[in-house]
């Protein structure tokens, strides 16, 4: 777009196209700084809808991880077909809409940040039921067939994800006791590979809509990958993704008895604790990485902002973790 009256005539244009001539644009809002992705929300009349866009309008060249907008927007499609709780993709843009990359998806209600739904007694019911929702949901995830998904999706099973993050961490040059000794265990414990499944990548508070009932729907799909199950498991336990609330092992929330129960009866697995704890040492170890990746490119001047010099000082916390989980499994 070339300048900010191109856009707004562009953001009229998509809403009249999507809900008809009858329905004008009345209101439109940028919700997030989008470090990522723009998130836009848009209504008028009796519709609500949020933009998805990438920033500026014009995608950058596609990282090593996240798919693009367009294939975000497939995937979010199969995964509502699946039974899986998302937003409906209403319009996926194209060059007719002069608006770059994105999609058009139906607005869904409730809260993302971690500290009011983990804390406020107005969620302790959604609380209660969460982690059995949770394990419903990857359930449902887990089971959306493989042909067919977008082609821009990679591969990626533990030991790939552990040479990959490995290489990153030595381009750094600085070595840390406790990230040598993690590779160590994790490479010489490594778990036998299970059946390929669609990965969501970064299923965890912050990614996930959640009101007084519960889950409402499942978000940010950029990161989904072809791997395994236990990845996703093990993500939401990772403990950095409990925000404080330690002694509950799934988000912060729950326990993870009772999201394995609800995701074994789904999919007929019998996935016990002790084999996620591999992938939560994994997990915990690819955050400790991400945090140094942030705080180089504060360091570097890359991305001079407060919040990333403050997610690179959290490397220290995912050391502690690391000893947490090898003494455990030392025991």
């Amino acid at each position: 777009m070339g300048n900010n009256s191109d856009f707004e005539t562009g953001l009229h244009a998509l809403f009249t196209r999507v809900f008809g001539d009858s329905v004008p644009l009345e209101t439109f809002k940028r919700l997030s700084g989008g470090a990522s992705q723009e998130t836009w929300a848009l209504s008028g009349g009796d519709h609500s809808a949020i933009l998805r866009r990438a920033p500026g309008g014009t995608s950058m060249a596609r990282s090593s991880a996240a798919i693009g907008l367009p294939a975000e927007a497939a995937l979010i499609r199969a995964a509502g077909t699946a039974g899986v709780p998302v937003p409906e993709v209403l319009h996926v843009l194209s060059p007719d809409d002069d608006l770059g990359d994105g999609f058009l998806m139906s607005r869904v209600f409730g809260e993302t940040i971690a500290r009011p739904i983990l804390r406020n007694p107005e969620f302790s019911d959604a609380r209660n039921r969460l982690a059995g929702q949770c394990g419903t949901a990857l359930a449902a995830i887990h089971s959306i067939a493989l042909d067919g998904l977008p082609p821009e999706l990679q591969q990626s099973d533990g030991l790939a994800q552990i040479a990959q993050y490995e290489e990153i961490y030595r381009g750094f040059d600085a070595p840390r006791p406790v990230f040598e000794l993690a590779l160590q265990w994790l490479k010489a414990n490594a778990p036998a590979p299970m059946a390929t499944v669609l990965v969501h990548g970064d299923f965890r508070l912050g990614n996930l809509m959640i009101d007084e009932s519960g889950l409402v729907a499942v978000l940010d799909w950029e990161l989904a990958h072809l791997g395994d199950p236990r990845e996703d498991i093990a993500w939401i336990c990772v403990n950095s993704w409990r925000f404080g609330q330690t002694e509950n092992r799934v988000g912060g929330f729950g326990q993870l008895s009772e999201l394995l129960d609800a995701y074994n009866q789904q999919t007929g697995l019998s996935l016990s604790a002790f084999e996620i704890d591999w992938w939560e040492m994994l997990g915990t170890l690819k955050w400790g990485i991400m945090c140094m990746i942030m705080y180089e490119a504060f360091r570097s001047g890359a991305d001079a902002s407060v919040e990333r010099a403050a997610i690179g000082r959290r490397v220290s916390e995912t050391e502690i973790d690391l000893i947490n989980l090898l003494e455990a499994n030392h025991a």
